[in-house]
């Protein structure tokens, strides 16, 4: 079966997004953000500019849809949709460094050809970009009022990414984690941005708390949906596809949800053999692959796709639930399913 083509809606918003961006950097030349823009996918290591691939646009393109589906103006929500995609890219300069992964999107992260050290100084620079980027609502014409409670919005946000980071790697060491442990995390690490970036949309969209709120409980059940379907391609994606090592969430350790599945549903014995090898210091291939067999032994992934599909199921019902019929609704129930289907 081939792979489900990305929604036009990824494509629609992406240069508008990238101009924005690129305008919210613009006067920053220093080598650090020859760096922050290396990540952004703009700019080759020796600073030359490339065609690069700077993510899937995700969050962003939830805000501009959500404010369009609520009847706004979507230019009116790019200081925002620019600013959820740098908080999004500081989030994941510092994953990579937390997690040792050596690439992103098919490149050496930024830690691996700088240092850990100034990668975290990239990350977070593209933090303060971010807040920059929010602060340009105001060139759009939108309230003060509604802009300074966007920002607050947007830092409570990044409180919970922080917190979800740190669940994460909290639960590599523990063998005791259950699907609503694993659920908080998910919550704040990837959930929460997500949900952010539709109530951000609705609410420059309306102006009115209603949709704000309807966009946000919508975001934070596909923002649910999309982290286990990473999680299944965290271990059964095509390398070249996901562009990260294969299996790599098992050598790292990470609780995800196949993972959890497997610690809660497993027989005992094959239980205590998950404990013993996720005990050790580093995984060999071969304990690589003895957990892959125990995730088929007990359905994991089978499991881990039936539960994406059911927050997915849950957000798609909440959007046909708000009585709105038009493009960007449309748009908004394509983008949810391929979230789950999506190979990368």
């Amino acid at each position: 079966m081939s792979a489900p083509r990305p929604p036009e809606a990824l494509d629609r918003y992406a240069s508008a997004v990238h101009t924005e961006m690129q305008q919210t950097l613009a006067g920053f030349d220093s080598p650090l953000h020859t760096m922050g823009r290396y990540h952004l996918g703009w700019l080759a290591a020796d600073g030359s500019p490339v065609e690069g691939d700077g993510g899937k646009g995700l969050r962003s393109t939830l805000c501009l849809l959500a404010c369009e589906a609520v009847g706004g103006e979507h230019r009116a929500a790019l200081p925002a949709a620019a600013a959820l995609e740098l908080l999004h890219n500081f989030s994941l300069v510092h994953d990579d460094i937390q997690d040792g992964s050596p690439e992103r999107r098919h490149r050496p992260a930024v830690w691996a050809l700088w240092g850990s050290p100034q990668a975290i100084n990239v990350g977070d620079s593209l933090f303060a970009f971010a807040r920059l980027a929010l602060l340009r609502l105001r060139e759009r014409g939108v309230a003060p009022g509604l802009a300074l409670d966007l920002a607050e919005l947007l830092d409570r946000t990044c409180l919970r990414l922080c917190e979800g980071q740190y669940l994460d790697l909290t639960f590599q060491d523990r063998h005791d984690i259950t699907i609503d442990d694993y659920l908080e995390m998910i919550d704040g690490k990837t959930a929460a941005l997500i949900a952010t970036a539709c109530a951000m949309g609705a609410a420059i969209g309306s102006k009115q708390p209603g949709p704000r709120e309807a966009f946000h409980s919508i975001g934070h059940n596909l923002g649910l949906a999309f982290q286990i379907r990473d999680d299944v391609l965290g271990i059964w994606g095509v390398s070249e596809t996901t562009g990260k090592p294969v299996a790599e969430d098992i050598f790292s350790k990470k609780k995800s949800y196949p993972v959890v599945h497997a610690f809660n549903h497993a027989p005992q014995p094959l239980q205590k053999e998950l404990t013993l090898i996720y005990a050790q210091t580093e995984l060999l291939d071969k304990d690589a692959q003895r957990v892959l067999d125990i995730f088929a032994e007990t359905g994991a992934q089978r499991a881990a796709e039936q539960a994406a599909r059911g927050y997915c199921d849950v957000a798609l019902d909440k959007l046909h639930g708000l009585g709105l019929h038009n493009g960007a609704t449309d748009q908004l129930a394509q983008l949810a399913r391929f979230a789950i289907e999506r190979e990368y």
